[in-house]
């Protein structure tokens, strides 16, 4: 949708000083893909992100989109918003109240390009509401609508602040989805800025993790979900994994779902709508895997995968848990035992072990 011979990737080192609270960052980020930014309230999420469209300047620092430079404060160099070509999708949608969406969907175009147009107007979902005026759209459609509009300015950079604050619980599901499949297609990098672990983990493949105005950490997410000594600032995460794979096949009958990890391990879960051969994330908490020294059908755990135990720790503020890092089909799965099942089971680095994990511990796909 976008050109894909420039991929710019952006860096930035910056420091912004707002009465006692600093924000400062040094990071480099992906050229592809979507950049998650996590943390809590009042970390420096969204003023990272207002520094790199232009909203707000830095007090000292540098920004730079590939090789065009936005800000150099040493040099005085300052780009503004309107052509820094960055596409911004704030909480609220901000539409033109006068304008049908049709003429909000024109008002952001550079250049007329029907068939542009017409890809982004059905990839989002919206072709049913042209016609309408921004009023009478519910807070879902709104946001489509603006993602639309920011993507026909045909940016180099897409930044999404907390797109789905305030939604409820069907309409967030259904946005999380339009967002996901869109950024799927796009070949510009995307910031997506969330307090919310799910979302992320649903759809960003780098992360950024801020805490009081710093960077905490920044590598791809992956990883940054099996580093033990990041568990406190990944809370929200709740110790969880990602894992990654391709519908293999539908069980109408029960209601299920085949999940090919790789030619010789699937997931069984809950759920038919999605159709064979589609890539699918499934993230996985610590607390819904358990460990046997080999597989048995004297149980009702459906999925029960071959490991083996590539890292543990114990936990500091948890010192009667051991937290695990397991392979399993060429992944990184985590989970939890007591000290007490850990010495008993004989467990221990490198050991091939079978990980349970219900099938209902997933959501339906």
């Amino acid at each position: 949708m976008a050109d894909s011979i420039s991929l710019p990737h952006v860096s930035l080192s910056v420091e912004q000083r707002l009465g006692a609270f600093t924000l400062s960052a040094d990071l480099t980020l992906p050229g592809r893909g979507v950049t998650g930014v996590f943390g809590p309230s009042g970390s420096g999420k969204t003023s990272l992100l207002r520094l790199i469209a232009g909203l707000d300047r830095p007090t000292t620092g540098r920004i730079a989109l590939g090789d065009q430079v936005l800000l150099d404060t040493r040099r005085r160099l300052f780009i503004p918003v309107h052509r820094r070509r960055i596409g911004v999708v704030f909480q609220e949608a901000r539409l033109f109240p006068h304008y049908s969406v049709r003429g909000n969907l024109t008002y952001g175009q550079r250049r007329v390009d029907a068939e542009r147009f017409d890809d982004i107007v059905a990839l989002l979902g919206i072709e049913p509401l042209l016609s309408r005026m921004p009023g009478t759209l519910s807070g879902g459609e709104a946001r489509r609508v603006a993602i639309g509009r920011a993507l026909l300015s045909e940016p180099r950079l897409l930044l999404m602040d907390e797109p789905l604050t305030g939604l409820d619980g069907a309409r967030k599901e259904e946005l999380l989805g339009y967002i996901t499949r869109l950024t799927q297609t796009l070949s510009i990098p995307v910031i997506y800025v969330s307090h919310d672990a799910d979302e992320l983990t649903t759809i960003a493949d780098h992360l950024v993790v801020m805490e009081a105005g710093r960077v905490v950490a920044s590598d791809a997410l992956t990883t940054l979900l099996h580093r033990f000594d990041l568990t406190r600032a990944l809370g929200g995460f709740d110790a969880a994994s990602r894992l990654e794979g391709e519908v293999a096949a539908i069980d109408p009958d029960y209601g299920l779902t085949r999940v090919a990890l790789d030619d010789a391990h699937q997931l069984v879960l809950p759920g038919t709508q999605t159709p064979v051969g589609t890539r699918v994330r499934l993230r996985v908490h610590a607390r819904d895997v358990t460990l046997a020294l080999s597989p048995s059908d004297a149980l009702s755990t459906q999925n029960q995968l071959p490991a083996v135990i590539r890292d543990s720790a114990v936990l500091f503020d948890a010192p009667h848990t051991v937290e695990l890092c397991l392979e399993v089909a060429g992944q990184t799965l985590r989970t939890r035992v007591t000290r007490k099942a850990w010495d008993e089971l004989g467990l221990a680095y490198g050991q091939r072990v079978t990980a349970l994990i219900r099938a209902v511990a997933f959501q339906a796909l």
